[in-house]
């Protein structure tokens, strides 16, 4: 066990991180297939291939799922996600061909380093190339690169912030994981105590002021908009139909609102897809309150692996 998404067999993950351009994608594979599902929270969402992955339409399982910065250009870094599992035989069966299904959601990171390089095909491959079974890398990395919270004043105030992964198991060998990246206008709060533990920065004393009373002050936001968005994949190695994987993935959300204040706002495309990869049937109910403690946890993880970056402080260089 890693204590990351990929305790969860059949599932690599790989990361494209571009320290210069201060962005980057991560790739979650399935190769073999995985039932998927999705849910969509914020109203400034980003995303490919969403639509498939709702009860009622067609194809039951995806090979991938894409994480990118860049904003509505990153999604280009799917198609590269797309050749690389086309030419190792994976995909969708259909009597001509086969078809990868790569759904893909992605966040605004043009305000940090440069605004005219973004992930695209090439990058979704060398993703796909790094991807591993085996440890994953937290932090300032792929998707997580240029993620950052906090932008209620402009990015001049922004925390840091980066990607987190981690995993539990809940008896009968069942295992339910997650990997989330960070990129919120609001804060990053403990979810126990409810203590900003990342939000904008008040200068003068290296403390955080809440952008929810921010909000309540009536503060001009112009300024945030649409710089945003909290993406997640949860996992679990339990057998779901497509209906229960769609419950799953709404359930985690509720791990989003537990440890970011105000979360799923009109500047965020807060996205959370769920994946299950196994036989072994378990109830929806119990897997997807775990689900939320994990993406609750992962989310501070995400804020505690994060680094300095571009002139961006992270919490463990602000103590």
């Amino acid at each position: 066990m890693y204590n990351a998404i990929t305790d969860i067999p059949g599932i690599k993950v790989g990361h494209y991180s571009d320290r210069e351009a201060i962005t980057g994608c991560t790739v979650i594979l399935c190769e073999t297939g995985a039932v998927a599902g999705v849910d969509v929270r914020g109203s400034a969402p980003g995303t490919r291939e969403t639509d498939l992955l709702r009860p009622m339409n067609l194809v039951e399982k995806v090979q991938a799922i894409l994480l990118s910065g860049g904003s509505a250009f990153g999604l280009d870094a799917a198609s590269g996600v797309m050749r690389y599992l086309e030419e190792r035989g994976f995909g969708h069966e259909t009597s001509v061909a086969k078809v990868p299904i790569v759904p893909a959601a992605i966040l605004f990171d043009l305000r940090i380093g440069s605004s005219k390089i973004r992930p695209g095909a090439e990058e979704g491959y060398k993703a796909c190339l790094a991807a591993s079974d085996r440890e994953v890398a937290e932090g300032c990395v792929g998707v997580g690169t240029g993620a950052t919270v906090g932008k209620a004043l402009g990015i001049d105030s922004a925390t840091k912030s980066g990607l987190g992964t981690a995993s539990q198991e809940i008896g009968d060998g069942i295992i339910v994981a997650a990997l989330v990246v960070v990129n919120a206008f609001g804060d990053v709060i403990d979810p126990g105590t409810g203590r900003i533990l990342a939000g904008p920065r008040h200068h003068q004393d290296k403390e955080f002021l809440s952008t929810a009373e921010l909000l309540k002050q009536g503060y001009n936001r112009r300024n945030s908009l649409p710089d945003n968005t909290t993406l997640g994949v949860v996992a679990t190695n339990a057998g779901l139909s497509k209906e229960q994987v769609n419950k799953l993935a709404q359930m985690a959300q509720d791990g989003v609102a537990r440890a970011i204040n105000p979360s799923h706002t009109m500047y965020d495309g807060d996205t959370m897809f769920a994946l299950s990869l196994g036989e072994k049937m378990s109830d929806v109910t119990i897997l997807g309150s775990v689900a939320a403690e994990i993406v609750a946890t992962v989310i501070v993880r995400a804020i505690l692996q994060a680094e300095t970056v571009a002139g961006v402080p992270a919490v463990k260089d602000m103590v």
